[in-house]
């Protein structure tokens, strides 16, 4: 079995590697934003299938990675790496002032906690516009120069954040696969077990949550470096319930489920929009059909699929 997973991760990464350059620019622009958004939704889903918490903040995150960026080249004029530490270092620290406290509360009050800072911070990016901009927003990011080579084209950048992505699953897999994720599927399937075998909940929550921020910055700081703009619609409380149907759609206990998530949320809504006004209603279908069908995700359905196939052979 183990030796199948592998073969078939890679085929995926070689397909991955080969097939972008063929594809129109548009597609290619679309995958770009799916690496992206599969960075930020890695973490929602970390929190979601390890730890069993809804979080609805992590376009807070997103956002200052992105501010950061943003005020550090632009601003200051310092390089990108400068902007992607910053935007690191402050959502590790907010996410550990917030969440040692919020993370106390359990079930539908800490969604609705998460909820709430996404609300806060949002209003705070309006108001503190002689920080953020406003509305107006930040142009001029400067594009990503790595060792000489701007990346300044979509397949560029998508082998740069597809790169990014590989080495957050890489650290995510070995957290999962370590004693610390042993610990926390213990918490989230048997909390009074795990508390009685001296587990410190609380603190490997929030380690988490705090893991989970530094994705949410580093997918705003490479969203900030391809479109060379921000504004503050691009952080409202939309973009946060997307990266939580990202890991639900994909399947929440599933790496590869992000991935899928992913990709689901960013191309199936493109090519919806053939059918104008409709396109909504279409994609909200869509997400419902998803969900009914598919309760464990699409990669708990396709691993159904499998197993049923694999019965009908053997029959």
């Amino acid at each position: 079995m183990a030796t199948r997973s592998i073969v078939i991760l890679v085929i995926i990464a070689a397909i991955a590697l080969a097939v972008p350059p063929f594809l129109p620019r548009s597609v290619v622009d679309l995958l770009v934003f799916s690496c992206i958004y599969s960075i930020a939704g890695l973490g929602v889903g970390l929190l979601l299938g390890q730890c069993g918490i809804a979080n609805l903040g992590q376009s807070v995150f997103y956002a200052l990675g992105a501010y950061a960026t943003a005020y550090m080249t632009v601003t200051l004029g310092v390089g990108a790496a400068w902007g992607f530490l910053t935007g690191v270092i402050l959502s590790g620290l907010i996410a550990l002032v917030i969440g040692w406290p919020v993370l106390r509360l359990t079930g539908h009050f800490l969604a609705l906690a998460t909820l709430a800072l996404g609300i806060v911070a949002n209003a705070l990016f309006y108001e503190w516009d002689w920080l953020t901009h406003g509305s107006l927003g930040f142009g001029g990011i400067p594009k990503l120069n790595i060792f000489g080579l701007v990346i300044d084209t979509p397949l560029r950048f998508y082998y740069l954040a597809g790169a990014v992505l590989a080495l957050c699953l890489l650290a995510s897999a070995n957290l999962i696969g370590s004693r610390t994720g042993l610990m926390l599927r213990a918490m989230r399937d048997a909390p009074e077990a795990a508390k009685s075998l001296g587990i410190n909940a609380q603190w490997l929550r929030t380690r988490i949550f705090i893991l989970s921020a530094i994705f949410g910055s580093i997918a705003g700081s490479l969203f900030a470096h391809y479109g060379s703009f921000v504004n503050v619609q691009s952080f409202g409380i939309e973009k946060a319930i997307a990266f939580l149907i990202i890991p639900v759609l994909g399947g929440a206990t599933s790496l590869p489920g992000v991935v899928i998530g992913a990709l689901f949320t960013t191309l199936v809504p493109e090519m919806l929009t053939r059918f104008g006004d409709l396109h909504q209603v279409l994609f909200g279908l869509t997400l419902m059909a998803t969900v009914v069908l598919m309760p464990s995700g699409l990669m708990g359905g396709l691993a159904s699929l499998s197993r049923y196939m694999t019965a009908r052979g053997r029959a």
